[in-house]
């Protein structure tokens, strides 16, 4: 398989990847044990690794393996005619895995092989059978699954802070750029594991560490060993694809997202790789970024930015086919809301100051849906760094930018007080707003649920125009009709104040993204009350 990289041209590599793809083998999910992720009547393997199969016969598939204690899915490519753990495969689907439940010496079993949809032994289907795993099974294997792993963990833990501890000692008598460098050579892998350990554990200058390097893993020329898979968006400035990054030590592949800037679109990457490679930036609701490359040379010059992969997909598209319930709708907003106060913070969690970012562009398609059901934003080539050290001057023309749509009333008015940050962050705010009123408009605590649309989608054409929206926005006042029966719900209640006061037509008088943030934990402390009161009513029957 051909390695893009090094002085190899864009087009030797496109040219090898299509190769490849016309050997016709299928690209499989492949992992000897992972701990699956279920929801909404599906799971998934929660499996990061990908391969293509070595021969065109071989399919995708999962095999599901539970007993008392644990839960261990395994992804693989197999031929079907050829037994696996002492078993033919079931009949298998041509794009769905199907768990179907087979006999085991090994405890209960259930297996799937499927074809033509890339990957699709990562997404698994239980039927509710008289004889199968029932959904409700499903949801409960992995918190059976961790549990069984308390005891292990604990140990774990206890050996890495007494060994913290000892280190911590060592590394006092040495200089901080030293420990800089050393943690930052190890990938950050020791910061993690401290993270994950407990807050109390945490230093300002661990913190420093772990900012330091973390967001770019190729401190090198040499260009990663990627191969372009297949497209999966098309902006204004970029393509998307969906590539495949080979670990080299393993042979796997890992999938990754490939954002390709044109030649003449340079000033859009660097812009874009300018808030990317911002240390500051990293947070798990934001995109994770990996590198950026310069690839090809004359007419071939090609720009690309290199990030995680979420075959999700985005929240529009996501939205279009998924209703959620109120939990998932609780869950994914969070971290979107989460997402955009870290953009706007003007410090880390770690309590460091940094410089807060517009992203000046939210709308539900930049928003991309993780396998956790939390969310990530996406898209930052016309976001802007507030620099308290910038002027009026340097914002002049960084006011009317955005999708239509989503254009706050100062935005499409072109009032924007250039003098005062936040302003840029009040038209955030406002888009923000709208995210969560598409979202609000698919969940089943709202009662009956209509077909997906866009904000102001029975208002307005498919793609309204500045004009349009300025006469609907700002003229006419209007807003997204929210109606009485989304307010019989406690939690909803709240968030359609949010909403409203989000997209108030009066800057000053929105909330922020912190106060939208503060506004959740509301959100869920009044759903856990309104749980204990049914409980409470329910037992004095």
């Amino acid at each position: 398989m051909g390695v893009c990289g090094g002085t190899t041209t864009l087009l030797m590599c496109l040219s090898l990847a299509a190769a490849h793809r016309n050997t016709r083998t299928n690209l499989c999910k492949w992992c000897d044990n992972s701990q699956p992720v279920c929801e909404g009547g599906v799971c998934y393997t929660n499996c990061s690794l990908s391969s293509y199969c070595e021969t065109a016969e071989e399919i995708c598939v999962t095999v599901w393996k539970q007993d008392n204690e644990s839960v261990q899915v395994m992804t693989l490519c197999h031929h079907p005619h050829l037994p696996l753990e002492n078993i033919l495969l079931p009949p298998y689907n041509t794009a769905r895995c199907v768990m179907q439940a087979v006999s085991a010496d090994s405890g209960l079993l259930y297996m799937c092989g499927c074809v033509e949809e890339q990957e699709c032994n990562d997404k698994l289907i239980f039927y509710n059978q008289s004889n199968g795993y029932s959904l409700l099974h499903s949801r409960e294997a992995v918190p059976v699954a961790a549990i069984s792993l308390i005891p292990p963990l604990l140990l774990a833990i206890t050996v890495t802070s007494l060994f913290y501890l000892y280190r911590t000692h060592r590394l006092r008598k040495r200089p901080e750029s030293w420990l800089v460098t050393a943690a930052c050579r190890g990938g950050c892998s020791s910061v993690r594991l401290q993270n994950k350990l407990s807050s109390s554990l945490i230093s300002t200058s661990q913190c420093n560490i772990s900012m330091a390097c973390a967001n770019s893993i190729n401190h090198n020329t040499e260009l990663l060993p990627i191969e372009l898979d297949h497209r999966v968006g098309k902006g204004r400035f970029a393509e998307v694809w969906r590539a495949k990054l080979k670990h080299t030590a393993s042979g796997h592949y890992e999938a990754v997202a490939v954002k390709i800037f044109p030649a003449q679109e340079y000033a859009s990457w660097k812009n874009e790789s300018s808030i990317f490679t911002d240390a500051n930036l990293k947070h798990e609701n934001v995109l994770q970024f990996i590198t950026m490359e310069e690839r090809g040379s004359g007419l071939h010059k090609e720009y690309w930015i290199i990030t995680a992969y979420h075959a999700r997909g985005n929240l529009k598209d996501y939205l279009a086919h998924q209703l959620l319930s109120w939990m998932s709708l609780l869950k994914m907003a969070e971290s979107i809301v989460s997402g955009v106060a870290h953009l706007h913070s003007d410090y880390t969690p770690c309590g460091t100051s940094k410089v807060a970012i517009a992203h000046r562009d939210i709308k539900s398609s930049n928003i991309l849906v993780k396998s956790d059901s939390e969310c990530a934003l996406c898209d930052f080539g016309i976001a802007l760094r507030l620099d308290p050290l910038l002027t009026a001057d340097d914002f002049a023309n960084s006011g009317q930018v955005g999708t239509a749509r989503y254009m706050a009333p100062e935005v499409l008015e072109s009032r924007v007080n250039l003098e005062d940050m936040e302003s840029f962050k009040q038209m955030d705010v406002y888009s923000l707003a709208l995210v969560l009123w598409e979202m609000a408009s698919r969940c089943e605590a709202i009662g009956e649920v209509k077909n997906y649309e866009l904000p102001f989608g029975s208002m307005v054409q498919q793609q309204p125009c500045v004009e349009t929206m300025r006469d609907m926005v700002l003229h006419g006042r209007g807003r997204p009709d929210i109606p009485d029966s989304w307010r019989r719900h406690p939690g909803m209640d709240i968030l359609c104040d949010t909403i409203i006061e989000g997209w108030d037509h009066d800057p000053e008088a929105r909330l922020t993204a912190h106060c939208m943030a503060e506004r959740f934990i509301l959100m869920r402390q009044t759903d856990s009350d309104s749980s204990n009161l049914h409980s409470i009513f329910y037992f004095s029957q």
